[in-house]
């Protein structure tokens, strides 16, 4: 069991396949793209699968596949179903934009993949093109054809979640309706505070607490949004509330207004093999120096279980912001899978 000098239990482990991307969202990508990194500063699947494992044996429990954008990694279904077969790992669960879902759907339900969920800040073309730089991609990019998308996922019994970063001045006009989706398309809309991290650092966050506000008058809820309901459908920190009629729930994950360290039980693997106790530290052991130098299990272990106790009790944005182009990048959510 992994435990962090708190006394935290460590049972959740993010893993980033890939830094790139898709699409530009201009609050996790510069709009020319990343910078190229040779395939071998990447982790190759069956090194990730060896770590997974250490890890599993270590008490993580709960995987999380994220990127950049997952899916456009070559591999990465087979990739699931080798980390579902895991022993001791219990879910594997994918985030993703959404764009390329349907065409690995059917693989991903055989996997199986335990929840997908599906980043989606504007239903509108126009704000959506505006806020994600994507200018080509067929139908299949665009917020009808994700919505669709993801009532095909409900409808093969795979719980799906819908992320929305609320922005001012770009789509707190349409957080109401992004809301509504709970009513019957998915099982959770989730409202996520903009982190300062990357090339988020100028964007306009709205807090959560305006956002129930938003969403009580838009919605006529009232009160509805007042008092949080006990169960979790997930592995994250949101706090869910249930809405009369809504066959979903609408939660709120306020890392910046409010925060949830003391709860966090999560490590982040990125895809150059960094394991990282927390989404804003810049500590981290390098896995993958230790993999590719002959490292036995045990000696990775040892490194997991001391990035593990050290921890940080709480997040500090502002230690990693300093405005620089090369801390951007370094910190921008695709390289960390945020």
């Amino acid at each position: 069991m992994l435990i962090d000098f708190l006394g935290r239990t460590l049972d959740y482990l993010r893993v980033s396949v890939t830094g790139r991307c898709n699409l530009r969202c201009i609050y996790c990508m510069p709009p020319e793209g990343v910078e190229y990194r040779p395939h071998e500063a990447v982790l190759r699947f069956e090194e990730i699968l060896r770590l997974c494992r250490i890890m599993a044996g270590l008490g993580i429990r709960r995987i999380k596949v994220t990127g950049g954008e997952p899916l456009v990694r070559k591999g990465v279904v087979s990739f699931i179903r080798a980390l579902a077969a895991v022993p001791g790992i219990e879910q594997v669960t994918l985030t993703t934009n959404g764009v390329l879902l349907d065409r690995y759907l059917d693989g991903l339900a055989a996997a199986p993949v335990s929840g997908i969920n599906v980043s989606l800040n504007s239903l509108n073309p126009e704000t959506f093109r505006r806020l994600t730089g994507c200018m080509s991609g067929g139908d299949a990019a665009s917020p009808a054809a994700i919505v669709k998308t993801m009532e095909r996922v409900r409808s093969l019994g795979i719980p799906v979640k819908v992320n929305c970063i609320p922005l001012r001045n770009a789509n707190q006009g349409e957080l109401a309706d992004i809301a509504a989706l709970a009513e019957k398309t998915v099982d959770a809309v989730r409202f996520i505070e903009l982190m300062p991290l990357g090339y988020a650092e100028t964007g306009e966050s709205i807090p959560g607490s305006e956002v129930r506000s938003i969403l009580e008058r838009r919605l006529e809820l009232h009160s509805f949004l007042s008092h949080p309901v006990d169960e979790r459908p997930g592995n994250g920190p949101a706090v869910y509330f249930a809405v009369p009629g809504f066959s979903g729930r609408i939660g709120f994950i306020d890392a910046v207004s409010r925060g949830f360290c003391e709860t966090c039980n999560r490590l982040r693997l990125t895809p150059e093999g960094l394991l990282k106790p927390c989404l804003a530290s810049g500590t981290a052991a390098d896995l993958r120096a230790l993999l590719r130098s002959g490292a036995s299990n045990a000696r990775i272990a040892e490194a997991v279980r001391h990035i593990a106790a050290l921890k940080p009790a709480s997040h500090h944005f502002s230690a990693l912001s300093d405005g620089g182009r090369k801390n951007r990048s370094d910190t921008a959510m695709f390289r960390i899978g945020g």
